[in-house]
């Protein structure tokens, strides 16, 4: 038998259209997704402290922006998803350890670390609100 009748002959990978939806695989996503916008504010961050060693024009510049109604939700979405991505290492953390590995426990855990994460997010900005 030639290697290409071998290929012919090999089952093909499940897709994901073949999968039940679980919050468990949903978080994985959101984890990864995190993680790439985790990737992309923080070059955001690296201008606002390059705009702040280059001078005050420059980083009022920076400021204003970061300050506009488009600034601080993409503030607030980095925040949530800087959250959201240390909770599911927390999560990732606790299977490490043995713990939580049933079906209940990932899903109560993938649950809070939404639910958490969404009230973490909200009162972090509550207190810099009120304390600004």
């Amino acid at each position: 038998m030639s290697s290409a009748d071998l290929k012919a002959n090999r089952p093909l990978s499940p897709h994901l259209s073949i999968y039940r939806w679980q919050m468990t695989m949903a978080m994985s996503i959101a984890h990864r997704l995190t993680g790439i916008a985790l990737y992309f504010g923080t070059l955001l961050l690296a201008v606002w402290l390059i705009a702040a060693a280059t001078g005050p024009r420059q980083f009022d510049v920076v400021n204003a922006v970061a300050g506009s109604w488009l600034g601080l939700v993409v503030l607030f979405g980095y925040t949530w998803a800087l959250i959201h991505h240390m909770l599911g290492g927390l999560r990732h953390f606790i299977w490490d350890t043995g713990h939580g590995l049933d079906k209940p426990a990932r899903d109560r855990l993938a649950v809070a670390n939404l639910v958490l994460s969404a009230i973490l997010t909200i009162a972090l900005w509550v207190v810099v609100v009120l304390v600004r």
